[in-house]
């Protein structure tokens, strides 16, 4: 019992870091309109993603994030030289390492940030409840950001450019991605290939893939696939059976064996050598991705990356310049979150039957 206890514990720990940069599917709130202070301070009220709404007085100096996907969206903005801290979860852009650290998603130690002397935090769902409250009891300005869609990132971006005072770099960065999004869906429109299934699998052992409800799945249809398994809400176990019936005309894999060993993608080579995959048209004709996992599961401005490469796969024949080239045996960083969080799961599920 108490064996059973401790992993559902950290399984639903695990379950937490996954979701602080990944997706669902909910509305966002409106921001409030920008106001002045009295004596001429600027101050600005923003709708966060918990719903919440924040002022924020001046313009802030000191910016923890506790969230990677967070980091990337205020590194985009051109924030570096503002943040303070950031958590053990943040690499990337790589500038990211000369950052101090404050914790994990929901190991933050408040004495740390406390001791940053942020006057902005951004934070995540899946800190915690406890942790963001008690930072907010201690006078900390926070702002949740919890991006669902790829609409919700551009949203976030906006968001965060208005309570930084970074607005015209998060219009033009906006501006930019929506292009860039435009052109993938123009490409896709224009192809000779119609809509060709594709499953994305985020463990092999068992089979977890992303349904519908996940930026996997967003970026699958965006791109002009259709998601094999889109009739599945979120991240779900499939039998192998049900794998090889589908018969996706794509698989595309995350990256890493959530091993600590870089360069060997576990999910790729089990996808390419199980011989009872070894009939599936993806495999037969050369069809199985390594995508990074990091890229396509952050709710931050490198999920546009990921459409791109995604569509490149898809539709080679409208690839432009700047579209990867369609490599399957290229093997990229380990991301061990994903991979973590599926066995986990499967361990409970495993366990709640016994």
């Amino acid at each position: 019992m108490q064996t059973t206890r401790l992993i559902l514990s950290v399984a639903s720990l695990v379950v937490l870091l996954l979701l602080a940069g990944t997706a669902g599917a909910s509305p966002v709130p409106p921001e409030e309109p920008l106001a002045t202070a009295d004596g001429g301070e600027r101050s600005v009220a923003v709708a966060d993603d918990s719903g919440k709404t924040v002022v924020i007085q001046g313009i802030p100096q000191k910016i923890v994030s506790l969230a990677p996907s967070n980091t990337e969206i205020l590194y985009a903005l051109g924030l570096e030289d503002r943040i303070v801290a950031v958590t053990e979860r943040c690499d990337y852009p790589p500038a990211t390492a000369d950052k101090p650290r404050v914790g994990g998603f929901s190991t933050v130690n408040i004495e740390k940030v406390i001791a940053a002397e942020p006057d902005l935090i951004f934070a995540a769902p899946a800190n915690t409840e406890e942790v963001i409250d008690r930072l907010r009891s201690l006078g900390m300005t926070v702002v949740i950001l919890d991006p669902q869609t790829i609409d919700g990132v551009l949203h976030d971006i906006e968001l965060a450019g208005r309570a930084t005072g970074q607005e015209e770099q998060a219009s033009a960065l906006i501006e930019e991605l929506q292009a860039r999004i435009e052109v993938v869906a123009e490409k896709a429109a224009e192809s000779r290939v119609e809509q060709p299934s594709v499953a994305h699998v985020i463990w092999h052992d068992p089979l977890w893939v992303s349904g519908r409800g996940t930026f996997q799945n967003e970026v699958i249809t965006l791109a002009g696939g259709t998601n094999a398994f889109g009739s599945v809400d979120g991240w779900s176990i499939i039998s192998l059976e049900e794998f090889i019936t589908t018969n996706p005309d794509y698989i595309l894999v995350s990256s890493g064996s959530g091993m600590d060993r870089d360069g060997y993608d576990a999910i790729y080579n089990y996808i390419i050598n199980e011989s009872r995959l070894q009939r599936l048209d993806a495999v037969r004709n050369d069809r199985v991705y390594v995508i990074d996992a990091d890229v396509v599961s952050r709710g931050s401005p490198r999920i546009v990356d990921a459409l791109e490469e995604v569509a490149g796969y898809l539709h080679p024949d409208t690839a432009g310049p700047g579209t990867p080239k369609a490599t399957g045996t290229v093997q990229s960083p380990g991301f061990g979150a994903i991979p973590l969080i599926c066995a986990l799961s499967a361990a409970v599920l495993l366990l709640r039957k016994r």
